[in-house]
């Protein structure tokens, strides 16, 4: 860590940083709180989808049940064949928005197979779809937790670190600027007494010396009356 430096300059550039970390505080308290918001929002509507989907097995389950055919439905009838997605933005992150998806039907004989096996097949479309929702919900979320891990760092940073830290480095300032003022005072009034003693004294010293010339000259003026 950089010496302080105790002068005016850095007493403005301490300064001009704290104005920078209050101004941008808040942005960054408001950010954090979009996102705590975007995410609980977001992590709510996964767990819908996730009980639909669960709902939507149990009763495909039940229902298969009944026809006592269980067997006949195989999980490799209905494939992903394409997930569609779009791009979205939230508290200046990107995320990916679920937009569809495209499923393929394997291939079974319709002679040999139940009456039943295109409303299973349509069923497991729509797990699959469900499941597909939540999948891109859980990145959306892991996504928005990264940016807010980030921007709680920086709150931290500013409100905890840099915003102290700063109001303690431009008080030291300005008690020794305050101190090297008043020194610099009490300096100068000792000069200015030395000073004017220094003056007094000579005075004083010339004084005796007139007195002495004009004796002198007294003197010299009764001898020349002689």
């Amino acid at each position: 860590m950089a010496k302080l430096k105790l002068t005016k300059n850095e007493q403005k550039a301490q300064k001009d940083a704290l104005k920078m970390y209050q101004r941008y505080l808040p942005t960054l308290t408001l950010k954090k709180q979009q996102l705590q918001s975007e995410i609980r929002t977001i992590e709510e509507k996964a767990k819908s989808v996730r009980s639909q989907k669960k709902a939507l097995e149990e009763d495909f389950e039940k229902w298969i049940s009944v026809f006592g055919e269980k067997d006949a439905f195989k999980p490799d009838m209905v494939t992903v064949k394409n997930i569609r997605k779009g791009f979205g933005n939230i508290a200046g992150v990107k995320i990916p928005v679920y937009e569809g998806a495209d499923f393929g039907r394997g291939d079974y004989d319709l002679y040999s197979t139940p009456l039943w096996i295109d409303m299973a097949a349509d069923r497991m479309e729509k797990a699959l779809e469900l499941d597909l929702q939540a999948e891109v919900l859980d990145e959306q979320v892991r996504l928005l937790s990264q940016e807010l891990r980030t921007t709680t760092q920086r709150v931290n940073l500013f409100e905890k670190v840099k915003i102290p830290e700063t109001k303690a480095n431009i008080k030291k300032i300005g008690i020794f600027l305050g101190d090297e003022q008043v020194a610099a005072v009490v300096r100068s009034k000792i000069s200015k007494k030395k000073l004017q003693g220094a003056v007094a004294d000579s005075s004083e010293e010339n004084v005796p010396e007139k007195k002495s010339a004009g004796v002198k000259k007294s003197s010299a003026k009764k001898g020349a009356k002689k």
